[in-house]
């Protein structure tokens, strides 16, 4: 068997140990592939109702916080379940490995639950003073984006000098122009989310040291040019 014949064989082995290594991830995007495809086989109006029942808007978490705050980061808003599983792959997957399932699950919760509680917070200032309806008790708020914000913000801290400032101002301009040029509640909600993940500095303590992509990009070049 040529050599080329064996690097691909090993393909399906090396990313059988990435899934593995990161076990919550891979389990988070499996339920949200179920619940991708039961969504796609119902009517508008069923959905509609469905993901309404889920929503984290100010009268769910006045009656049930806690199951909505839960059933909420189980379903998708908006974009295909494929971009979500890159992006996991990317980011949320990098962090359990780095941090350890609890700590991972730490950071995803602080960063969803308290996102979802100052957005809701600012709506609900909107409403006492006019600047939203009544009816936005009642907004459709769901999804994983708040959670996926913190862990992003999260990872600075595994990168190295001098590259973790540029991914540090990266991650504020992609998260800040929204919040100035959109200005709605999700915005704050995902801005929040990584601001929440930046405090969880104490989580990242004892963690491997940081990681230097340029050190890795030339690892595997060399990597390549011996097997070639």
């Amino acid at each position: 068997m040529s050599r080329t014949g064996l690097r691909w064989k090993s393909v399906p082995v090396t990313v059988g140990r990435y899934v593995r290594s990161a076990p919550g991830t891979y389990i988070w995007l499996a339920i949200l592939l179920v619940s991708t495809v039961v969504v796609r086989h119902l009517s508008p109006q069923d959905a509609q109702i469905l993901l309404g029942n889920r929503s984290t808007n100010l009268h769910h978490l006045r009656e049930d916080p806690f199951r909505v705050l839960v059933t909420s980061a189980f379903w998708l808003a908006g974009g295909g379940w494929l971009g979500y599983a890159v992006t996991y792959s990317i980011f949320h997957a990098q962090a359990e490995r780095w941090l350890g399932t609890l700590r991972w699950l730490i950071v995803l919760v602080i960063a969803h639950v308290g996102a979802t509680y100052i957005s809701e917070g600012v709506l609900y200032w909107a409403i006492r003073h006019g600047y939203a309806p009544p009816s936005a008790v009642n907004t459709l708020d769901y999804g994983v984006s708040y959670a996926l914000a913190g862990v992003v913000a999260v990872l600075v801290y595994r990168i190295a000098s001098p590259w973790r400032y540029l991914y540090l101002v990266g991650v504020i301009v992609f998260y800040a122009i929204p919040v100035f040029s959109n200005r709605t509640f999700t915005d704050i909600g995902h801005f929040s989310a990584m601001t929440l993940g930046f405090a969880c500095y104490p989580l990242t303590r004892g963690r491997p040291g940081p990681w230097d992509p340029v050190a890795a990009l030339r690892a595997i070049a060399g990597s390549v040019r011996h097997r070639s």
